[in-house]
């Protein structure tokens, strides 16, 4: 079937079609029977848990993994992909949630990887290149330079990478898993105007969202997929996010956001002052104390995330001071800073949290394995005890301590990164994202687990763009614009929009209104 009769399928009926789609790996049953429909110019919210399926199922779409059995077929027309290169030919474009980029090619290389632009003569035509790449960025609303290397980039710079990659071509179904997640609530705004513009052009829209409010916003239709299979497709009118939930787990989950009694506050833990990293942020001061889960929140590029490396000792700052328990340290790598007592889980959990090609136990011992050593000897059967417990006490679901991590869910790696770094015992414990696609169920127990941690006596530093989830959990606010702290909102006082207010105030104005 050429392309041309593709999408002239596509334009008399169903976007895209699945039957009977089914895949396993080995004796795992991965996906089984799943069928539904996506209409044309429809947005349609696909949900689950993590390891539901639903990734799986992208990547049969787009041709990255053959189904063992069932059909796709677009305007009643079966069709077989055998690379994401004839799927995109067919006008079917993949963001997925962990960016697919080239690191050491530049923003609009990645963005025409495969269909540059060509002059005449048949050579890539590197200024049309750049003037479409700088044009399709702000179609987004995104400021980005087009001749930035992709390896400098934030995970949101990257999201919106992808997302103008997929635009680039003639798309008719745009498939965008977890795209939100690294965006700040205008920004994702940005990406749902996008959306809703496909949606009045006859294009379809596949939603890949953890995010139940998204749902509400955003869908025409929705389907359920629960431990590889189809549990309900309907219209969105008939799904409450309570439906939808129960439908997901099998069961309710009455508190997302995990309750907590505020306590006095213990002593002090970290203390930062006039905290600076050229060309990055500056004059940062704050501190936490034992208990206490203070929030940093701001837009994308604001600084957040820096501010944690330079502390952890990732980036060294090049100004300021750190008192960890009320020694003054010059952070210098990160290795220094666990042996002091602080720890920190980035947002990026699969490149600089764990190690993805080694196992459960391997992932939780190594930060600790000088401890599991006698004498020279590796206690191996107290290191598997150790991640043993982690798994019990954190509801890891794995087929056991010698699984590959990357072989788990996205909420499950993200619970081994928390045992990878708890094994540490810090005293502070800093969480860039904690959140990040991980799915509804998982996200409550994250929030649980963040929650005893502080009630055990631990200062945590919870640096999140999900502004309802920094809200519910922290003790204050801490917000950062521009590489500076603008502001610090109290509890009782912490709204989104008083977060919003201060997050898009200008330096000046900040210190106009100090």
């Amino acid at each position: 079937m050429t392309t041309a009769s593709l999408r002239s399928a596509a334009a008399t009926g169903a976007a895209l079609t699945l039957s009977g789609i089914a895949k396993s790996y080995g004796p795992i049953r991965v996906l089984s029977d799943i069928g539904f429909e996506i209409g044309r110019g429809r947005v349609h919210a696909l949900v689950g848990e993590n390891g539901a399926g639903k990734s799986t199922l992208v990547k049969i779409i787009t041709g990255i993994v053959q189904p063992d059995g069932g059909e796709v077929s677009i305007g009643g027309r079966a069709v077989h992909f055998a690379t994401p290169i004839e799927a995109r030919a067919a006008g079917i474009s993949a963001v997925y949630q962990d960016p697919k980029l080239f690191p050491h090619l530049d923003v609009a290389e990645n963005i025409f990887m495969g269909a540059y632009p060509r002059t005449m003569f048949g050579t890539v035509d590197r200024r049309a290149m750049y003037d479409k790449a700088r044009a399709s960025l702000r179609q987004l609303g995104v400021e980005l330079d087009p001749f930035s290397l992709v390896a400098a980039l934030s995970m949101a710079e990257l999201q919106f990478v992808e997302i103008a990659r997929a635009l680039s071509t003639d798309v008719q179904l745009l498939i965008l898993d977890e795209p939100t997640s690294p965006l700040t609530p205008a920004e994702a705004e940005q990406l749902f105007r996008i959306v809703r513009a496909l949606r009045d052009q006859g294009k379809s829209v596949l939603f890949i969202t953890h995010r139940l409010e998204e749902v509400e916003a955003m869908a025409d239709d929705v389907t359920v997929l629960r431990d590889g299979r189809h549990v309900a497709t309907g219209p969105a009118s008939e799904f409450d996010r309570a439906r939808i939930v129960n439908l997901m787990v099998g069961r309710s989950v009455d508190h997302l956001y995990a309750d907590r009694t505020v306590a006095a506050p213990g002593p002090e833990m970290l203390r930062v002052e006039g905290l600076g990293l050229s060309g990055t942020f500056a004059d940062i001061s704050f501190s936490l104390r034992a208990g206490e889960i203070v929030g940093m929140a701001g837009l994308v590029g604001a600084g957040r995330s820096e501010i944690a490396q330079a502390i952890f000792g990732m980036t060294p700052p090049s100004a300021g001071k750190v008192v960890l328990k009320g020694e003054e340290i010059q952070p210098g790598s990160p290795a220094q800073m666990l042996q002091r007592g602080l720890a920190y889980l980035p947002e990026d959990r699969d490149g600089q949290g764990l190690i993805m090609a080694e196992t459960v136990v391997e992932n939780v011992t190594l930060p600790v394995i000088r401890r599991l050593a006698r004498f020279g000897v590796l206690d191996r059967a107290g290191g598997r005890r150790m991640a043993d417990e982690a798994v019990a006490t954190y509801q890891v679901r794995t087929k056991g301590i010698d699984q590959v991590v990357a072989a788990l869910s996205g909420g499950n790696r993200q619970k081994v990164a928390f045992a990878r770094w708890l094994a540490t015992r810090p005293a502070v414990l800093i969480l860039d994202e904690p959140t990040h696609g991980v799915d509804v169920g998982s996200k409550a127990q994250i929030h649980r687990i963040i929650a005893d941690l502080a009630a055990a006596g631990i200062a945590v530093l919870l640096i999140s763009s999900d502004l309802p989830e920094v809200i519910a959990m922290s003790d204050r606010i801490l917000v950062i614009a521009e590489g500076r702290l603008v502001g610090e909102i109290a509890r009782a006082d912490a709204t989104q929009e008083a977060v919003m207010q201060a997050a898009t105030r200008t330096v000046e104005a900040a210190h106009d209104r100090a």
